[in-house]
């Protein structure tokens, strides 16, 4: 079947990706073929385009879609043609048409849309493991979430707000402020205009927060080490500014007992019973009405190059789509 993709010609700048025709083999055993109607873009895609992740190269790019089964491969059970999937971690999904492993995929439920499946599944799977098995926030903690404005930072906030914590999030200017105060953030933190260390030890009466999420990395840890309370938890999740430094057992031991992690969504989703445990949590609390998603952003499959652009200059809010 002919289709278009998008490939990497190299690791850089946004400009090594390039859209190209290509014809879709029969799916292989355990596989079925998916015509896409709606791809997430996530800032893990920046990661691997930039080459903050080496790929062998070309490479196809991209790691999250929905759209509809079109033929089953061999051995592959619990699915139909004509089933409304999505899927998260599976490189390759900047592509119109593709193959993907069944073990990977999941039903969309009915009562949530191709696009909002595919805006959501990562960063709401993200938000789960985040606040409720990394560590299990709880009624009545502070919590300190960076990047509040992004996708995954403004489900996290609704999350936490659900979850009965005081949620702090961090994020830049008045307008944003406003935006995730309305998403579940108790308090908004404007790190252009506001120390965020002296906000937190004033928000907390000097106790610090019991968790701080961090995905901006470098630019942050003195700032988050700061923010926390004795014992509390530093959770590090990303690095859009580069990788936070070495982290000595003295640094956590003087700044209040603390304990540091560095987790991963791919293996909190890594066994089938974690990936269908994670995504159920994420869909149940979209049909239960206590997470919105917001689209604030959509491309066509050819403006890759300019979604990159906007993503990794900090630009967009929300979720953001590429459409085939």
């Amino acid at each position: 079947m002919q289709a278009q993709r998008i490939m990497l010609t190299g690791q850089g700048a946004p400009e090594v990706m390039k859209m190209e025709p290509f014809d879709v083999p029969p799916p292989g055993k355990g596989e079925v073929q998916i015509e896409q109607t709606a791809i997430g873009l996530n800032y893990m895609d920046i990661y691997q385009r930039s080459g903050h992740y080496p790929l062998v190269i070309p490479s196809p790019l991209g790691l999250e879609a929905a759209g509809r089964i079109t033929t089953l491969g061999p051995e592959v059970e619990g699915f139909s043609v004509g089933d409304r999937v999505v899927y998260g971690g599976v490189l390759g999904a900047y592509a119109t048409v593709r193959n993907a492993p069944s073990a990977r995929i999941l039903k969309i439920p009915d009562g949530i849309t191709d696009q909002t499946a595919a805006a959501v599944l990562m960063k709401g799977m993200t938000a789960e493991y985040l606040l409720e098995r990394c560590f299990k926030v709880q009624s009545g903690q502070d919590v300190l979430f960076f990047a509040a404005s992004g996708g995954v930072g403004q489900l996290a906030g609704q999350w936490g707000k659900y979850l009965g914590a005081r949620m702090i999030g961090v994020t830049s200017g008045a307008e944003s402020c406003a935006t995730i105060r309305k998403l579940g953030y108790t308090d908004a933190i404007d790190r252009t205009s506001e120390n965020i260390a002296e906000r937190v030890n004033q928000l907390t009466d000097g106790k610090g927060v019991s968790v701080v999420y961090d995905s901006i990395g470098k630019a942050t840890f003195d700032t988050s080490i700061a923010s926390l309370a004795t014992y509390g938890m530093f959770v590090s999740f990303g690095a859009t500014t580069g990788e936070a430094p070495p982290v000595p057992p003295s640094l956590l031991q003087k700044a209040g007992s603390l304990y540091f992690t560095r987790p991963t969504l791919a293996n909190y989703v890594g066994p089938r019973a974690d990936l269908e445990h994670s995504a159920n949590r994420v869909f149940n609390m979209i049909l239960a009405g206590h997470l919105s998603v917001n689209i604030n952003q959509t491309w066509p499959l050819r403006d890759v190059v300019e979604a990159h652009r906007a993503l990794e200059a900090g630009t967009t809010t929300g979720s953001s789509l590429l459409l085939p």
